[in-house]
């Protein structure tokens, strides 16, 4: 059990389950919670296991490298999956895995406890606490889970997924297609297991074929060759060779070809550099600027900056607009659950999202300092805009520079420094916002994907070249915030 305190009862209790049934080990984080003035070293008599509540991964490691710690820690909580969540995930199971004693963790929870309701359009949502007339509700800290109520996954069970496969890869030497398979497996061989391999570069699969898999008793390692051959293989920035290993026949829980595991590796091919920029020697720009306005035009485009604003309010190639508003600092971010979203609780002052509320991350001001404009050759001009950019009603905020190098191709590179004033918090992100006009739906990208992932939350998502439409990377998540990132 857990979260009920601790004394000298948990203590008379477990004296007596010991008693009635000695052969099964004993759980339970009271006797460690800090919480409660218990060290993870307390608490032997009700608990044969050191169970923390949401460790930070430094604090495990710290526990398994205690030559005192007598105790297997398996943490009574981690990972806490409400909404779009369940970070850092990859960098809890490589200390778990590489520290013995650590023996792992349960994720708080499986599934969003939500009902279906239907609301006065006839448009089915999920409800929680307050949707049916209660007054005293915990709100939507009922829907922790790592899938909808309907039980379709979240984003999130494809890191899960990923990082407890239970067949590992690991590259040896990938010049030579040299790989180990161990089987993590505790009775199985791998013999229902088929496998395929692919090698891609970028974004585009040039070779493929299937593989012969050692047999490997559960719990081995044997040594695995991919017929990979660097000095066959085009030039390309980037190179990946994928391994999948899939179910040779159906089973009572899926059918033939679900994919058990994967791996991909980068390999190591170096290209000569491409040029990045076309240089069309036959048409110059044309710089125009006055008081309100740095105009370029080319042969297919036209751009146009507004000094005041520090910002592009146009930009039309071969007779589109693409611009409905132009590049801009963003800090923001929709907050995320585990940012504070829930109502304020006692520990509302310590979460992220009211530091972010009070330094007016939400609600920024932009005030441009410089703007100028310099026909560097007759096929590139150079704009550049300093501006600095605070909270609305702070003093304290960004020094931005954006640097915008346009080239007679129609081109432009885009340069952004961004100096941050240090009494500000850690930030919910640090980037570049602008807008297309409607009509720009379809969206193709070459890095992870298909789903959503993040940062600290990618071990599950596989570079590839991916396509879709930009509604369709939106993540319902039952309480809105945050979603769709690649």
């Amino acid at each position: 059990g857990n979260e009920s305190g601790y004394g000298p009862n948990h203590d008379a209790l477990a004296g007596w389950i010991r008693g009635y049934d000695p052969t099964r080990p004993l759980h339970y984080e009271g006797t460690v919670s800090r919480n409660h003035g218990q060290s993870w070293e307390d608490g032997k008599l009700s608990s044969d296991i050191t169970c923390p509540m949401y460790p930070t991964i430094a604090e495990i490691v710290d526990y398994a490298n205690d030559p005192h710690a007598t105790r297997p820690l398996i943490m009574c909580e981690y990972a806490h999956s409400m909404g779009n969540s369940t970070g850092n995930l990859k960098e809890y199971w490589e200390a778990i895995e590489s520290h013995h004693g650590l023996q792992g963790g349960y994720i708080w929870d499986w599934v969003d406890q939500g009902l279906r309701k239907t609301d006065e359009n006839g448009v089915d949502y999920w409800a929680y606490g307050g949707d049916f007339g209660d007054e005293i509700n915990d709100k939507n800290f009922c829907i922790n889970g790592l899938i909808w109520p309907d039980r379709t996954p979240h984003p999130a069970m494809y890191e899960c997924k990923k990082i407890f496969q239970p067949v590992k890869l690991t590259a040896v030497d990938l010049a030579a297609g040299q790989l180990t398979i161990t089987n993590k497996y505790d009775f199985s061989d791998l013999n229902h297991l088929v496998a395929t391999w692919e090698i891609m570069a970028d974004g585009i699969i040039i070779e493929q074929g299937d593989l012969m898999l050692p047999a490997t008793p559960a719990g081995q390692t044997m040594d695995l060759a991919v017929p990979v051959k660097l000095d066959a293989l085009p030039p390309a920035a980037e190179t990946f060779l994928t391994v999948r290993l899939k179910l040779a026949q159906e089973t009572a829980w899926a059918a033939a070809g679900h994919e058990v595991a994967w791996a991909q590796f980068a390999l190591p091919i170096t290209a000569e550099a491409w040029p990045m920029i076309p240089i069309n020697e036959a048409a110059a720009l044309a710089l125009q600027e006055d008081g309100a306005a740095c105009v370029v035009t080319g042969e297919k485009f036209r751009l146009v900056l507004d000094k005041a604003a520090g910002r592009l309010t146009s930009f039309v190639y071969e007779g589109t607009e693409l611009i409905a508003a132009g590049p801009a600092l963003n800090v923001w971010r929709a907050p995320a659950d585990n940012d504070g979203f829930k109502d304020p609780l006692p520990s509302w002052p310590m979460q992220l999202l009211p530091q972010w509320l009070e330094a007016g991350l939400n609600d920024l001001v932009f005030e441009t300092e410089s703007v100028t404009a310099e026909l560097v050759e007759p096929h590139m001009v150079r704009l550049t805009v300093q501006s600095f950019v605070h909270g609305r009603a702070q003093s304290h905020g960004f020094k931005h520079t954006q640097r915008y190098t346009v080239y007679d191709s129609g081109d432009v590179w885009l340069e952004n420094t961004v100096e941050a004033d240090k009494k500000l918090p850690s930030l919910p992100r640090v980037g570049i916002n602008w807008s297309m006009p409607a009509g720009f739906e379809q969206v193709t990208w070459f890095g992870r994907g298909p789903h959503e992932n993040y940062s600290d939350r990618k071990e599950g998502a596989a570079v590839g070249l991916y396509d879709g439409t930009v509604a369709g990377q939106y993540v319902p998540y039952i309480m809105p915030q945050e979603n769709g990132n690649k």
